[in-house]
């Protein structure tokens, strides 16, 4: 990821607007994806503890994402986008209010207007808010909109980028193979000391890698003191050249840990083409997580769901 990304907040209480401008190390595609597919918006539009909980959505012109902010005790606070105009990878806007559960819209709301361009690998989105009342603009602002939009973003860009370059660093061919991807809440190094006395195997690359190894950049936030020494990364072989991977899930980088999303079957294809080819016909009749995208992390990656709840992974790194 490149250091000192353009982040700028302005607030113009006259005009009861808003202006963010926020850059990304990632094509322009990637960010698009990551603004308009609910599953991704679901990892990170909620600042932790919190979680994004979307109900549905329809990305198209007159449709709309109903979703719901989830506070640690279960509380919700429901909204509403209506899409007004969309221009695939350019450009896109919506009317969002606040509302209840039963899609009851408050009798205030916003305009939001999404621009995005890309150059030389960085895209730029670039936000106006225009707030039909000036009392509910500064509330949200109180609500601490400016921090937790700039941390939560900052923390998934690092956390995945930490880890997938890890992944490259210990796989030293493009040979495909497959690996499963275990998640763990805390206990990734009890686990792993575990298999690894059951196979008898040693850890590849440089061991077990953790959130405090993550080196400090200018720009990134600085990790939790109480999740450095969980687990980034960790990779160990078994039997027949399997190889197990896993990471801790700590809710402190918004992540959320539940039976069901805790074990991928990785895949690590070749070449683009067979990741596509296996990636579409998994996902047929299942739900994609993730859309395949080429990576700032320089890998060709996505996640999906089979229509038997198998959770798939796929990392493509194309020998050049």
């Amino acid at each position: 990821m490149k250091n000192n990304l353009l982040f700028d907040f302005t607030v113009d209480k006259a005009a009861k607007k808003v202006f963010i401008t926020r850059e990304f190390a990632a094509d322009l595609s990637l960010v698009w994806d990551a603004f308009t597919t609910a599953e991704i918006l679901d990892q990170w539009t909620a600042p932790a503890p919190f979680k994004s909980k979307t109900k549905y959505m329809n990305f198209e012109v007159g449709g709309k994402r109903v979703y719901a902010m989830v506070s640690p005790e279960g509380q919700e606070r429901w909204a509403i986008q209506k899409y007004t105009s969309i221009s695939p990878k350019t450009n896109f806007k919506y009317f969002n209010t606040f509302a209840d559960k039963d899609e009851n819209p408050e009798p205030y709301g916003s305009d939001w207007d999404y621009t995005f361009s890309e150059q030389n690998g960085i895209t730029t989105v670039s936000i106006s808010i225009y707030n039909e009342s000036l009392e509910r603009m500064e509330k949200v602002l109180e609500m601490g909109f400016t921090e937790g939009f700039k941390m939560t973003m900052e923390n998934l860009e690092q956390y995945i980028e930490a880890q997938f370059k890890l992944r490259k660093q210990n796989k030293t061919s493009n040979k495909a193979r497959v690996s499963s991807y275990l998640n763990f809440d805390g206990k990734t190094e009890q686990a792993f000391l575990f298999y690894k006395s059951v196979f008898k195997t040693e850890f590849l690359g440089n061991g077990i890698e953790r959130f405090g190894d993550i080196p400090a950049e200018p720009g990134n936030p600085s990790i939790p003191e109480e999740i450095k020494n969980m687990v980034l990364h960790v990779e160990l072989p078994i039997l027949g050249g399997h190889i197990l991977m896993a990471t801790d899930a700590p809710k402190e980088m918004g992540m959320t840990l539940t039976l069901g999303n805790n074990m991928h079957i990785c895949l690590e294809p070749e070449t683009k083409a067979e990741t596509k080819e296996l990636f579409y016909a998994l996902s047929d009749g299942g739900n994609i997580v993730m859309p395949l995208a080429d990576m700032f992390f320089g890998a060709y990656f996505g996640q999906c769901t089979d229509k038997f709840g198998i959770n798939w992974m796929f990392n493509c790194i194309e020998k050049k």
